[in-house]
């Protein structure tokens, strides 16, 4: 039986994950290479990794690593989509991980993992309730 506790982390992972497009917006606009490459796509990792696992440690998520997978699984289904739609408006063809099968599973994987990490920290660090 599912908890309205999980009910309400599933409500997250969108949100969470839209927070994630901040990456490939920086890359959009050009702005991450006005910064430096690749520091700024480190630091941007980083700060929304931090946020994730604040969010997941302060509302209690109660299954931090498998809510945190899905949010990093959601937040490369939106880069794909995002992708998809911007780059024949931005290039004049459709380019990215749309265009190949192997880059489509690797982004998904890849945000999936990065997820899950997150997950597995804010487990460990998450306070454990103190049962009799």
């Amino acid at each position: 039986m599912v908890s309205v506790q999980s009910k309400r982390e599933w409500l997250f992972i969108p949100g969470l994950a839209a927070l994630a497009l901040i990456r490939p917006i920086l890359n959009m606009v050009g702005l991450s290479q006005a910064i430096g490459q690749p520091f700024t796509s480190i630091a941007v990792t980083l700060l929304i990794s931090l946020a994730w696992l604040a969010v997941a440690v302060r509302a209690r998520f109660s299954r931090p690593v498998v809510t945190l997978m899905f949010t990093g699984l959601v937040y490369g289904a939106f880069a794909i989509l995002i992708s998809a739609v911007l780059s024949p408006i931005l290039t004049g063809q459709l380019q990215g991980p749309a265009t190949n099968l192997f880059a489509f599973v690797s982004v998904l994987l890849t945000n999936a993992v990065w997820g899950l990490i997150i997950g597995v920290i804010a487990s460990a660090v998450m306070p454990r309730d103190k049962r009799g």
